[in-house]
């Protein structure tokens, strides 16, 4: 009884080292050949999604802080949001998940992928075909610039001609770089954004966003890239003569820049499909908020009173300004 015992002792440990050399010896392959199963949606699986190159999710809280003491503004844009970056706090929407054209909003997207993907060799060279728009910063056909000079031709003079440089620059071409804005939209979690070109002029079928989701790449432009603060809270900028290309001298859209202290930029739009437009970013009083508008008949006016109001609800006297 007990040589029957041990002889079956003897074979499990046999058979329990030979199944485990079994599994060492295919294993490897086994795991080459498997599919890693992701727990995210399809379009943010960077095994699925070879164009987003990273995940990136920051939502907005849904909460609003509002006053009993103050009376919500009454403006003419169709859709807007103001959130308090330092409190983590909405402080003003209207539609803000309102599906929309953004018209030259786009151009925020725009700078984000160029700044992501930097030439190594630093010149783009501007072709006949992106000469489009009457907004530009000037470019001539064959003329050769730096990133950072059509970055700046991009966000003060909303310059299509440079959206369109930036664009048929990248390494797989124009399709490549407009399919990477709104692989980058979908890395941030936002499904109510699609682009059609990098300029946000009409006629390359519809393209559409939400303020709620504008503020989200906004944040995201500020919070990543120096140099793209830097641009846009500039008024004026000379680019000087090149043995490339001609000098240019450029003005910043964003009227609110001068005219309302703290205002730091960001960027103008309009198209008759998309009325007028404005994302601004305030730096005051210890406070960094972003304010953004679509389809307004004043934007200038509409955001001075989201500013106003959003800084009284916080408990600050708005700054003097024109």
């Amino acid at each position: 009884m007990r040589h029957i015992w041990f002889s079956y002792i003897a074979t499990s440990i046999c058979l329990f080292l030979l199944a485990g050399l079994i599994m060492w010896y295919i294993s490897p392959n086994i795991l080459a050949k498997s599919k890693v199963v992701s727990p995210l949606p399809s379009f943010l699986n960077l095994w699925e999604n070879s164009q987003v190159s990273s995940i990136d999710l920051w939502f907005p809280k849904e909460n609003i802080m509002q006053s009993l003491a103050l009376e919500k503004p009454q403006i003419s844009a169709e859709a807007a949001i103001v959130y308090d970056l330092t409190s983590d706090t909405a402080l003003y929407t209207k539609n803000e998940h309102r599906k929309l054209p953004m018209a030259s909003l786009t151009k925020i997207m725009t700078a984000i992928i160029a700044l992501e993907n930097k030439k190594e060799d630093d010149r783009y060279i501007v072709s006949k075909e992106n000469l489009v728009g009457e907004d530009s910063m000037g470019l001539g056909e064959n003329e050769i610039l730096t990133q950072e000079e059509l970055l700046y031709g991009l966000m003060l003079p909303s310059g299509n001609d440079a959206a369109e440089v930036l664009a048929s620059n990248y390494p797989l071409g124009r399709e490549a770089f407009i399919l990477a804005m709104n692989n980058k939209a979908k890395s941030f979690g936002l499904l109510d954004t699609h682009f059609t070109n990098s300029s946000g002029l009409q006629g390359d079928g519809k393209q559409y966003t939400t303020v709620y989701d504008l503020l989200i790449i906004t944040k995201y432009a500020f919070e990543h890239f120096p140099l793209f603060q830097k641009i846009v809270e500039t008024s004026e900028y000379q680019i000087p003569y090149s043995q490339t290309h001609k000098a240019f001298y450029l003005e910043n859209e964003t009227n609110l820049l001068t005219t309302y202290p703290g205002v730091k930029g960001v960027k103008t739009g309009y198209t008759p499909e998309a009325g007028l437009c404005l994302a601004t970013y305030l730096d005051y009083n210890n406070h960094q908020i972003i304010g953004v508008l679509l389809n307004s008949n004043n934007r200038r006016e509409d955001m001075k009173e989201l500013l106003d109001y959003s800084l009284k609800v916080l408990g600050i006297t708005p700054p003097s300004h024109g």
